[in-house]
């Protein structure tokens, strides 16, 4: 008996040791940069939701190597993402970070923001007025979604207000479009030494679109249509790969149709919240990830106002 307690003792100190290194090992995003254009490096995100996993590692960000500094495009969804992003950069120059630009105020867009203080960072002023006002309970959110991935994060404003004005450092000029189908405050920057059109969360790709805070499907899809009447070589959306092709542009315009006619139909026959998400998604969106579940969401947020307008 008392070999068989002991070797119980063996296994269970074991089991404990092994589950404290386990839990005590350091988190890491592993961010690997992938030069996508001259001078242009790429982190892109994973195709998936927020959760303890991945620490909100589903964006893609991007920085530009120029002769006279760094530009970064969105800082990721956390502080230690943030000084991951900057340890990243620091494998391909000793440059340092000039400006940042934040694209949207959506959290995983920003929330890296601490890491670049040193930095100009820009963002549009209704992007910083949003922030302002929702950046603490957005962290809040993220701090509940992903844990310990956002310790120390803190929602950090942009310090520049952004006018537009087309940008030059070294070789490289961005030239900037302010936009509203997302959140009603989006950048899209053109770098125009490379042609890489940075779209942000304008343009989703293989992941199924949020839409927790646009002014209107409608809206987003006159956007798109912009979007794609401006010359550019290749396009890095805000969620998924890129592409140097109309397919981002083709299945944004497919899906956010869809999505407004459905509803429109919806509302006219008068079908409840509850019957609206038992319908079917057609096949030609299921290939595209967390559909489902993002088409849920969308009813949440949009029905109501397709109801209002059908009574009225």
């Amino acid at each position: 008996m008392m070999n068989i307690f002991n070797t119980r003792n063996l296994i269970s100190i074991t089991l404990a040791l092994f589950t404290s290194v386990a839990v005590a090992a350091p988190l890491s995003y592993d961010l690997k940069p992938q030069k996508i254009a001259e001078d242009t490096w790429l982190l892109e995100g994973k195709l998936e939701d927020f959760t303890l996993h991945n620490g909100g590692n589903i964006v893609n960000t991007a920085f530009i190597v120029t002769d006279e500094g760094v530009i970064v495009i969105d800082t990721g969804p956390s502080f230690r993402y943030g000084r991951e992003m900057r340890q990243a950069i620091e494998q391909i120059t000793d440059k340092p970070v000039k400006h940042v630009f934040i694209t949207h105020s959506h959290p995983d867009h920003y929330l890296g923001n601490q890491a670049f203080k040193d930095a100009t960072i820009w963002a549009l002023p209704e992007t910083g007025r949003q922030i302002a006002e929702n950046g603490n309970a957005f962290a809040e959110n993220m701090y509940r979604l992903v844990g310990d991935w956002m310790r120390s994060t803190e929602s950090t404003m942009p310090n520049k207000v952004m006018n537009l004005k087309p940008l030059s450092l070294g070789k490289h000029t961005l030239t900037f479009m302010a936009l509203t189908g997302h959140t009603g405050s989006d950048l899209v920057i053109l770098d125009h030494a490379t042609g890489v059109m940075f779209a942000s969360d304008m343009v989703f790709y293989q992941r199924a679109l949020t839409t927790p805070h646009t002014p209107g499907l409608k809206i987003w899809l006159k956007e798109i249509q912009q979007l794609r009447a401006t010359e550019h070589k290749l396009l890095v959306p805000g969620h998924g790969p890129m592409v140097n092709d109309g397919r981002a542009f083709d299945q944004m315009e497919a899906y956010l149709t869809w999505l407004d006619n459905t509803l429109t139909e919806a509302a006219d026959a008068g079908l409840s919240m509850t019957e609206v998400i038992e319908l079917p998604v057609p096949d030609q969106f299921k290939g595209i990830a967390l559909t489902q579940r993002e088409f849920v969401r969308t009813v949440a947020h949009l029905y109501p106002k397709y109801e209002e307008a059908a009574f009225n």
